[in-house]
């Protein structure tokens, strides 16, 4: 009976993954031939009206710059606008899709042009590292890394048979738990400095253009992995707590000490039990990351922000929204494969 379940198991998972497999190749047919008929630049310029092409072409000899081009390519779709300054200021936009250039004045394809180069800025294409989603996976990546590691320590410190260890863990992760998250950043990026007068930026070459930014994200980087360290604390004791009492009667009746039977024989096994709810744990920071904000480090909320503030258009929260929520479908798809993998019951 049991065989027979696998084999039905087996030819489920064999089936879904056929339907994903197939979809995938579909999905990266159909970017690959958009990509193949994505105009080009100069195609796009060549689109633009004959007054703006006569201003492009007197800048050449010119030291002054009479028109401002923004070009934006997402492989599959591109957007350029045109504008000038002045009494007689003129603008143009226009999308590329499918082979085909569109006036994006007004109307459906005025949308898909915003949508687009609000997606690039945000994506930050073209920009430094500490930008947009990289900043956003990045610091996600590097808080739930240390995090992790910290909260180790914590988790054996609350269940450690040492009352004073015990009561200085089961505090901490009282504290931040207890806490804002918003707040503890705002403490350890503000009050911090303030308290032991130093500030973040001054870390770093005061040279260095990016020295402001490079401070925020070490202090938004300590105040995460803080708060992670917590929430994954409490995961990796109720993982520990887990373990059946019998392997911790065999370690002693072995004659291990207590780091020993942690070490080789608690831990190891709790791993495959700790690893989903911590894989939650880091789709939940993803998310808690935009609270950067509010330190203006240039995340995908801050670059809207700072999109929606300049324009006056509020549709840019709307590929914001999206570029969270594809971010977030793709790690839940690859944890939640994992988490079905690493399952303990069978």
């Amino acid at each position: 009976m049991r065989n027979l379940k696998k084999l039905v198991d087996f030819k489920n998972w064999k089936r879904s993954s056929l339907t994903v497999a197939i979809v995938i190749m579909a999905t990266a047919a159909l970017f690959v031939i958009l990509s193949i008929l994505n105009v080009s630049e100069q195609q796009m310029i060549d689109r633009a009206s004959d007054t703006m092409k006569q201003m492009i072409e007197d800048e050449k000899d010119s030291a002054r710059k009479y028109v401002t081009i923004t070009y934006n390519n997402l492989g599959v779709v591109s957007y350029i606008s045109f504008s000038t300054s002045g009494a007689s200021a003129l603008k143009e936009s226009y999308v590329g899709f499918a082979g085909s250039i569109y006036s994006a004045e007004s109307g459906g394809w005025k949308f898909v042009g915003q949508m687009v180069n609000y997606t690039y800025r945000m994506l930050g294409s073209g920009e430094n590292l500490l930008h947009g989603v990289k900043l956003t996976l990045l610091l996600t990546t590097l808080s739930m890394a240390f995090g992790s590691i910290l909260s180790v320590f914590l988790a054996l410190g609350k269940i450690s048979e040492n009352k004073f260890i015990s009561k200085i863990s089961s505090a901490y992760i009282f504290f931040f738990r207890g806490t804002p998250l918003l707040i503890q950043l705002f403490v350890v990026y503000f009050s911090v400095p303030g308290i032991f007068g130093f500030s973040w930026r001054s870390l770093f070459n005061a040279a260095d253009p990016e020295a402001v930014y490079k401070g925020a994200f070490l202090a938004a980087l300590i105040a995460f992995t803080l708060n992670a360290a917590a929430y994954c604390a409490e995961i990796v004791r109720a993982a520990i707590q887990s373990i059946d009492k019998g392997q911790n009667e065999a370690s002693k009746a072995l004659g291990m000490s207590y780091g020993q039977m942690m070490r080789t024989v608690i831990i190891p096994q709790s791993i495959r039990r700790m690893i989903p709810p911590l894989c939650n744990e880091f789709v939940m920071m993803i998310k808690d990351v935009s609270l950067v904000f509010a330190i203006s480090l240039m995340d995908i909320t801050t670059i809207s922000k700072t999109i929606m503030t300049s324009e006056g258009n509020y549709l840019v929260f709307v590929p914001a929204l999206l570029i969270y929520l594809v971010i977030t479908a793709i790690f839940t798809y690859i944890f939640g494969k994992i988490e079905k993998r690493l399952s303990i019951y069978e």
